[in-house]
């Protein structure tokens, strides 16, 4: 028996080892598949993980948040981060944050900040307070709120008080002055006369100052109106013309109305016939003598429901760099000229929440020295059958604030 296995038949021997070879082979290559798959299960597993329920926490709020793990990476986020720009990929980006998250880290401390995150893209800077806390011993929660809004209205409040101090103070210190002029004047009936006719004028600048500061406060909202009603269009532009019709024959001004009659809005009658009014008195202060102001009216074609209200001078114009700002509350193009007209600087400002209030808008086109075109846009509360189009405008020097 020895001798036999001792000389086994060549072709046996070959297909033995060849048959040892592929059994080795085999156990190599799966061998190297079982620890390929186990290193991409490694890669891939998240580590650490999210303590239960946060994430589905952190996928409900509506307010910003962060979980960042002790590489600094951030694990998730809520939907609100992302339009904030409080991250790039899996990074924090306002560094102020990230410092806040590290010192959160070390100590274990409950931190609250407010951070100013840089514009991103030619935009505007946001305002937002962080609440950074220790989530377990290994993650960091971050809670944002963006403060933008609550920041540049406590900003535009506080101008507001101070430009109506300002404001106040130039009637109410000329009408003490010329009280004492009076009184000094006592023995002089034309002197008296002069500045009793100065102490009225500037008491009625006085009285429509807080009157427009009255009415500018009910539309700071710029809410709905509520239970609108309907406004007849030729009542409130008629009034509006007969309300500057002495001003504007005493400085040979002409006045005229176009377009269509018999149209009606759907709003609040006093407030129509305030935006209107204010604007058709700035086009009769800021017109020369011998002059034209024209109110047109005219529904859209387009189907939007729309009707426009157009007043149109031949006035100083306005530059276009001006045009954006003019609608805010107390700016003027030409402050200088501001105490001759009796203006306020806050007629163009209540204009633009009238319109707001009634779900329309305000325009306007101008060029420097040939006049401007101010149209308000308000809805009609139905759908147009027919109608004459608008003026048109200048599309460069629209603005629509």
């Amino acid at each position: 028996m020895l001798r036999t296995i001792r000389y086994v038949d060549p072709t046996t021997q070959a297909l033995l080892f060849a048959l040892l070879g592929a059994v080795l082979g085999g156990g190599v290559v799966l061998a190297w598949r079982v620890s390929d798959a186990q290193q991409r299960r490694t890669a891939t597993a998240p580590e650490p993980l999210l303590p239960p329920g946060v994430a589905t926490v952190l996928s409900a709020l509506r307010s910003s948040a962060l979980v960042v793990d002790e590489d600094d990476r951030v694990l998730k986020a809520s939907a609100p981060a992302y339009p904030l720009g409080l991250l790039r990929g899996d990074k924090i980006l306002p560094d102020q944050l990230a410092d806040l998250v590290h010192a959160v880290r070390r100590d274990g401390q409950i931190r609250d900040t407010e951070i100013v995150i840089p514009p991103l893209g030619g935009g505007l800077s946001r305002t937002v307070t962080a609440r950074v806390a220790p989530l377990g011993s290994r993650l960091v929660l971050a809670l944002v709120e963006d403060r933008t809004r609550e920041r540049r209205v406590d900003a535009v409040r506080r101008d507001f008080v101070a430009n109506v101090s300002h404001e106040l103070k130039t009637p109410v210190g000329a009408i003490r002055l010329l009280s004492e002029a009076v009184q000094e004047a006592a023995d002089d009936p034309e002197a008296v006369q002069r500045f009793a006719t100065r102490m009225h004028k500037e008491s009625e600048r006085l009285g429509r100052l807080v009157q427009q500061i009255i009415e500018l406060s009910r539309l700071q909202g710029d809410d709905p109106v509520d239970e609108p009603g309907t406004v007849e269009v030729d009542a409130v532009v008629d009034r509006a013309l007969d309300e500057v019709s002495i001003d504007a024959e005493a400085r040979g001004i002409r006045l005229a109305r176009s377009g269509e009659r018999g149209v009606q809005l759907l709003g609040n009658h006093e407030q129509v016939a305030v935006a209107v009014a204010n604007l058709v008195s700035n086009a009769v202060a800021y017109s020369p003598g011998g002059s034209t102001v024209v109110v047109g009216v005219s529904r859209r074609t387009d189907g939007s429901g729309m009707v426009d209200l157009a007043v149109t001078d031949q006035g100083i114009g306005i530059p276009g760099t001006e045009l954006d700002r003019i609608f805010e509350r107390f700016y003027r193009v030409d402050p200088a000229r501001h105490r001759s007209t009796g203006g306020t600087g806050l007629g163009l400002s209540i204009v633009k929440h009238v319109a707001a209030a009634h779900g329309g808008d305000v325009t306007v086109w101008s060029v420097e020295g040939q006049g401007s075109t101010f149209t308000l846009s308000l809805p009609t509360g139905s759908t147009p059958t027919d109608g004459a189009p608008g003026r048109p405008t200048d599309p460069s020097q629209e603005v629509r604030p």
